[in-house]
């Protein structure tokens, strides 16, 4: 049994992943912006056979109350064995569409969130022997793609920090797995931000086409117990990927033709 503490927890990926762990009998700590929504998906955990639930709510765009989460969770079970930073928001704006304003905001819950609260878990997983930090990223953030300036941005930057991450804390027995989706059927391009700072409201067709979140959320756990380094999440689109590692121009071309939504 295991003390999984899953941020985004409320749909999609995160969700999906409650229920799997819940299924091996572990502990779970759910974390979102929305308590009735977790505690609906408390509830389906318990059934699933969840050893225990904390749901513990919490306004990503506010670091200093991501710490104090953070020692909450810690407390909750006696310490947390995997730390999933899975919370996230995307856009659907042009370069010139997407404000300043905007990209403080979808940095602040992309970014600065998971490095508030890794910041906090590290040490004290140091000194309790080690622990597992999982985070989920996107091929958005192994290339730019349309109507995702913010948004790619702030997963390049995942990136960096985790990959690093990795480097120096090996030896101190954490191990970190970079999750990385293409396109998941998740609420993600519902929930996305539009010119003004709207919901987009519409499903987009390749989001709705995507992965289930079920399947995404399998192979998510299962890369995390095997403690891979980088596990691709999703379908046809992930060869973008290989693309972009092996023929970057190529990449550059092919990403001015991608159906944005």
């Amino acid at each position: 049994m295991k003390s999984v503490w899953i941020t985004g927890a409320s749909s999609g990926i995160g969700e999906a992943c409650a229920y799997e762990y819940a299924r091996g009998g572990n502990q779970l700590i759910l974390t979102s912006s929305s308590r009735e929504k977790l505690e609906g998906v408390a509830q389906k955990c318990r059934e699933n056979g969840a050893a225990d639930v904390l749901v513990l709510p919490s306004d990503f765009s506010d670091l200093e109350g991501i710490s104090l989460s953070a020692r909450t969770a810690w407390d909750a079970f006696g310490g947390i064995d995997i730390l999933f930073c899975n919370a996230g928001i995307s856009q659907r704006t042009s370069v010139e569409d997407t404000s300043m304003d905007m990209v403080r905001q979808i940095m602040e819950i992309n970014y600065f969130a998971p490095v508030a609260l890794t910041k906090v878990i590290l040490p004290l997983m140091v000194a309790a022997g080690g622990g597992h930090i999982a985070v989920t990223t996107s091929i958005a953030g192994v290339f730019g793609f349309p109507l995702r300036c913010a948004y790619s941005s702030s997963k390049h930057a995942l990136y960096g920090f985790f990959e690093t991450l990795q480097a120096e804390y090996y030896d101190k027995n954490i191990r970190v797995t970079i999750v990385c989706p293409g396109r998941v059927r998740t609420n993600i391009s519902v929930n996305a931000l539009d010119k003004g700072g709207e919901k987009h409201g519409t499903m987009d067709p390749g989001q709705d086409k995507g992965l289930p979140a079920h399947k995404a959320a399998k192979k998510i756990v299962k890369a995390i117990r095997k403690s891979k380094r980088e596990v691709l999440i999703g379908r046809g689109e992930l060869i973008m990927v290989y693309i972009k590692r092996f023929f970057p121009g190529l990449c550059a071309r092919l990403s001015r033709y991608i159906k944005p939504m």
